[in-house]
């Protein structure tokens, strides 16, 4: 046995190893706490429903709902009891029917009536999503709206484009901004429609049939049989609306499209956030420093080189990055069940679920924080872009030569320029003015305009305005 368990207290996940969730509101949102108290929510829900259509005591309902509070039921208790029954709601209902026993003898018969595990786990998981979608959300507004900011800001300010790592042509940090921004923004509107809509109830009964729901529905409130399609439609809408969740068109026990769904915005959303993450890395580099990440004294030390202040935040974020799309896909596979009701493929989503909540929220949580507070450093920039004399405009050159002296010469003129600068160590500057295929091409004094890097950034001002939703 470790030194850090013990028999009857074993060590459970902390977030020491996914330190980008450790610690956020995400986190809480999604701890084996918040799971429980979801399903107990979607059971209290459950219970208000039938009891709006005369099919349950309304007493009972309160009773029920006033009873459904997680802390008064042991989540270690019910996880261990759930390796019997390969889910915890079996155990979580026989355990909150004793809860509410005790308060309300007559309401206990009423717990649970006519559902199944997973009408009630499957709603519990949408409600959890929902509570944490909204958290994520308000993670992503923020960090757009600091992008925008730094996209405004820096609209013209120049820096070296890099193409297959290296220099290519200049572009703007603005427009890297507003790129930046533009994914989160894709981010977030894929997240709320899924919040808004694609986040429904589970209610199938123990096949898909609801069956159960119908049978009690005649049994206690006296439904004819002619009017079960409406007691249904009723149920389904009350249901909905008692917890805030869509209305599906059928039982979706084994039809997973929410969970896809869900998946596939989940890991749209840490990937693009990946992206921010990516360049950042690479503009804090020492040789680069065009940017740096904002942070306490002692943030981002190394265990080993005291000089060192890591661009820690960008690491968090990409390591989420690179884990969500992987647990997404497994999500997704999930969607090839059998049956009306998987041995396996539905236990399998639990934990991935979870895990892209919380995984895509602690990177979402952490952008903030790097967007709102990212050091931008111009004169590096403006220092990177002139490291080849002028060769990053080379391009420019070769449009402005092509109609003088056509566009093969221009090119292989330009190419042989290039060379010979690197070769010699020179601006290119002095090497144009050298080469005989070039003489009386140019007019005077226009080589050294042409190779200012700022002054051929394309329409780089005037996409930053169109994402800005600003006049140019």
């Amino acid at each position: 046995m470790s030194e850090f368990t013990t028999k009857d207290e074993p060590a459970l996940d902390a977030g020491l190893l996914s330190p980008v969730r450790a610690g956020t509101p995400v986190e809480a949102a999604t701890g084996d706490a918040a799971w429980l108290q979801a399903m107990l929510d979607a059971e209290a829900a459950l219970a208000r429903a039938q009891a709006r259509l005369g099919t349950l005591p309304g007493p009972a309902a309160a009773a029920i709902t006033a009873a459904a509070r997680a802390e008064r039921l042991d989540v270690r208790r019910l996880a261990l009891a759930a390796r019997e029954t390969a889910n915890p709601v079996v155990g979580l209902v026989q355990a909150f029917t004793a809860q509410v026993a005790a308060d309300d003898p007559a309401a206990a018969e009423y717990v649970h009536r006519g559902s199944t595990s997973q009408d009630i786990l499957d709603t519990g998981a949408m409600l959890v999503a929902a509570r944490a979608l909204d958290l994520v959300l308000a993670d992503l507004d923020r960090t757009a709206a600091a992008l925008a900011g730094l996209a405004r800001e820096h609209r013209d300010t120049a820096m070296a484009g890099r193409t297959l790592t290296l220099h290519a042509v200049p572009t703007t940090f603005g427009l890297k901004a507003a790129g930046w921004r533009q994914l989160v923004l894709d981010s977030a509107e894929r997240l709320r429609r899924v919040r808004d809509g694609g986040l429904p109830v589970s209610l199938g009964g123990a096949a898909g049939t609801l069956a159960g729901y119908l049978e009690y529905a005649r049994i206690d409130g006296g439904i004819a049989d002619a009017d079960l399609g409406d007691y249904l439609d009723r149920l389904t809408a009350a249901y909905a609306d008692e917890t805030g969740l869509a209305r599906p068109r059928l039982p979706w026990h084994a039809l997973r499209t929410p969970i896809a769904d869900l998946a596939a915005a989940l890991a749209h959303t840490a990937a693009a956030l990946g992206k921010l993450a990516a360049d950042v890395q690479v503009l804090a580099r020492t040789e680069i420093g065009e940017a740096a990440e904002p942070g306490p004294a002692g943030r981002g030390a190394s265990s080993a080189m005291p000089h060192k202040r890591n661009p820690v935040l960008a690491t968090l974020i990409r390591s989420a990055a690179l884990q969500v799309p992987v647990l997404a896909a497994g999500l997704t596979q999930c969607l090839s069940t059998e049956d009306e009701r998987s041995g396996g493929a539905w236990h399998a989503e639990w934990l991935l679920l979870r895990e892209c909540l919380r995984l895509a929220g602690g990177a979402a949580h952490t952008a903030v924080e790097l967007a709102e507070g990212l050091t931008v450093r111009p004169e590096r920039m403006r220092a990177n872009l002139d490291l080849t004399d002028g060769q990053v405009v080379t391009e420019r050159l070769a449009a402005v030569l092509a109609p003088r002296i056509g566009k093969a010469q221009a090119r292989q003129a330009l190419s042989r320029a290039s060379a010979l600068a690197a070769e010699q160590g020179r601006p290119l500057l002095g090497i144009l003015a050298e080469l005989p295929e070039l003489a009386g091409a140019f007019a005077d004094g226009e080589p050294a305009a042409l190779l200012d890097p700022a002054g051929y950034t394309g329409a780089a001002g005037l996409l930053v305005d169109r994402a800005l939703g600003e006049p140019s």
